[in-house]
């Protein structure tokens, strides 16, 4: 195994990437794809901003609107604030821990493959007959009597994606329990470890649940059973029970990873232990706790009746609680800090009022009363993204920043980074802080025009010129990793200069294996206690001995592929058949689609048998190659 700093020709860095089952590697699979479906999810909100600039506009017919805001809302919740939270959960959550790698390295790379193959097949959808057009919450009434194949994209293609995600979660709740360095107790391991410890948890209860779901559905559009259709004794509401089961712990999913970010940088920056440690910990398995109590809360217009909807209120003021401890800490994390200035440091600083800001508007709609006044109404758009974008894209940004010299060795430019900022920030408050008074002024979601006179016009020009700010601060940041790749400048180790967790002890490049020898964790911010103690140095667990590592393996890539293959022959085969809802049945048949199913999970089920009996021990590292290593990290830093 060649020394990370080896050269490598584009076919085989193509080949290592394609076959890798390193968590650093994987974290950057998902960083680029999930930036991909960042920027189709952006381009997406500007042909809705675009549409909605004037009144009485045909920029998007009425269909076409409801594709777009559909594949916005699922391309961003799915194929992008997930992934790019997984990119930096696996650059960071081993490395703090003091692993070597995940537990499961194999079924990591089946991870990021299934979400890979998923958003395609999503997304081909647009080019192969229409995308999706009932709302990225797919409500059963619409999407099942939606003409044509693109709900189908949409359950296939999500089935696959969350397939992915799910194994990920299992893998990282793995990971955490067991493979922590020596020393690290759980009140030892770093905020974004636990943050990454419940949002684990919570997929692996929140993600069946919608996996059921869309089964159900597939099986009402494709075969003709009745889970959802009225007429034929089904129940609709059963579908939103089991989205909202799913969705309202996915918004936890995505934003308490985002909070485990924050708190890392506002103590690196600060240059302070985080404040309340321990609350902060209890807070975030609070919020997990209590993610799985206030699903109802997407329901209050459904009629579910008093006593339901007095309960789902009570646990959604309730919920309040522990994000307001975390609130407080960050603030008092930063009070009386020495405090620099960086542009992750700028992001996290302007989260706080952002978030906090969607966070009161969501106590509102806890009432509800209240909830049904602003349910269908522009405030509702207005409260999510102030949580969504004020809230984990913000981190993204952030943490994009902040680890991206632990990523790839070179630092973001700075002037650039807060250029990106200011004109992210103000085209984010002037986008949807507008939005909030739409919606108490009257105006309905989901509608794709409006009429003149209404009172509307001002609001949305403002509005869409605040999501132009937006986009031209993402091309900025484009242009800003471009540069920085291109000049390639490279970084030491601990860049920042304040690292206080295990893997700013690392050199950089970080070796493939990590640790040549496990550390030994000697209390919370274990890194900065050693450089107070033990000039910098790490104290090792254990001697330095040769050591085991998995083998790269292509099967996950061939795994995932026959999924994709195999969800083309689903998605055809129930073309014309009289068994199929309506608006599937009058569509064409294709004789050929079962045999393309076949082939599909023949391929899977094939590499699947070759993984089982292929006798694959994986390879030792030897200290002699470790110490080789060492050697020539030395050199550099001299």
């Amino acid at each position: 195994m060649a020394s990370t700093a080896k050269k490598q020709g584009v076919g085989s860095v193509i080949w290592e990437y394609l076959t890798t089952v390193d968590h650093k590697k994987i974290a950057i699979l998902y960083l680029i794809a999930g930036g991909f479906f960042f920027v189709l999810g952006g381009i997406e909100a500007m042909l809705i901003r675009i549409q909605l600039a004037v009144p009485n506009n045909d920029f998007l017919s009425a269909g076409l609107f409801n594709e777009v805001i559909t594949m916005h809302g699922t391309t961003m919740i799915f194929l992008a604030a997930m992934p790019l939270l997984f990119a930096f959960m696996n650059a960071t959550v081993p490395l703090q821990i003091g692993a070597r790698d995940v537990a499961f390295p194999f079924l990591n790379s089946l991870g990021v493959w299934l979400f890979i193959f998923g958003g395609i097949f999503l997304n081909l959808s647009w080019f192969l007959g229409g995308a999706p057009d009932a709302g990225w919450t797919s409500y059963a009434s619409l999407s099942i009597a939606s003409a044509g194949h693109g709900i189908d994209f949409y359950a296939l293609g999500l089935q696959i994606t969350g397939a992915g995600t799910l194994i990920s979660g299992i893998n990282f709740v793995t990971t955490i329990i067991n493979m922590r360095a020596p020393g690290m107790t759980y009140m030892r391991m770093p905020l974004m470890t636990w943050t990454t410890l419940v949002a684990s948890v919570l997929i692996v209860f929140a993600f069946p649940p919608l996996t059921i779901g869309i089964f159900l559905l597939m099986f009402d559009r494709m075969f003709g059973s009745s889970f959802f259709l009225v007429e034929t004794g089904g129940n609709t509401i059963i579908w939103e029970h089991l989205f909202w089961i799913f969705g309202h712990p996915e918004v936890y999913i995505l934003i308490l990873p985002a909070f485990g970010i924050f708190s890392e940088i506002f103590a690196t920056f600060a240059r302070k232990r985080l404040f309340g440690y321990s609350a902060m910990v209890f807070a975030t398995v609070l919020i997990g706790f209590f993610g799985f109590m206030v699903w109802a809360h997407h329901m209050f217009t459904v009629g579910l009746g008093p006593t339901a909807n007095a309960i789902f209120a009570v646990a959604t003021m309730a919920i309040a609680v522990p994000t307001g401890i975390k609130i407080f800490n960050w603030v008092l994390t930063v009070w009386g800090g020495s405090i620099e200035f960086t542009t992750p440091m700028l992001y996290a600083l302007a989260f706080i009022p952002s978030f906090t800001m969607g966070g009161v508007t969501g106590v509102m709609q806890a009432a509800a009363p209240a909830d049904y006044q602003y349910h269908d109404s522009y405030f509702i758009v207005a409260h999510f993204h102030y949580v969504i974008v004020g809230g984990v894209v913000f981190a993204l940004l952030a943490g994009l920043h902040y680890y991206w010299p632990l990523m790839f060795g070179t630092m973001l430019s700075e002037k650039l980074g807060k250029i990106t900022f200011v004109l992210f920030v103000i085209g984010f408050h002037t986008t949807f802080l507008i939005q909030h008074f739409l919606g108490l002024w009257g105006m309905p979601r989901r509608v794709f025009t409006f009429l003149d006179g209404q009172g509307y016009n001002t609001a949305n020009m403002i509005s869409s010129i605040g999501a132009l700010l937006m986009a031209i601060a993402v091309i900025i940041l484009v242009v800003n990793i471009i540069m920085t790749i291109a000049k390639n400048q490279k970084v030491g180790r601990d860049p920042w200069g304040d690292g206080r967790t295990l893997e700013w002890s690392l050199p950089i490049p970080v070796p493939y294996y990590n640790f040549a020898q496990t550390p030994l964790v000697r209390g919370l911010d274990a890194y900065w206690i050693e450089k107070k103690a033990n000039n910098g140095r790490m104290m090792p667990a254990e001697s330095l001995e040769d050591f085991h590592m998995p083998n790269n393996s292509f099967i996950p890539f061939v795994m995932s592929f026959g999924l994709f293959v195999a969800a083309f022959g689903a998605l055809y085969f129930a073309s014309g058949k009289e068994w199929a809802i309506d608006a599937v049945a009058d569509l064409p048949q294709h004789p050929w689609a079962l045999w393309v199913l076949i082939l599909g999970l023949a391929i899977t089920f094939g590499a699947m048998i070759t993984r089982s009996l292929k006798d694959d021990l994986g390879y030792y590292v030897t200290k002699e190659e470790v110490l080789r290593d060492l050697e020539e990290e030395q050199r550099r830093e001299n």
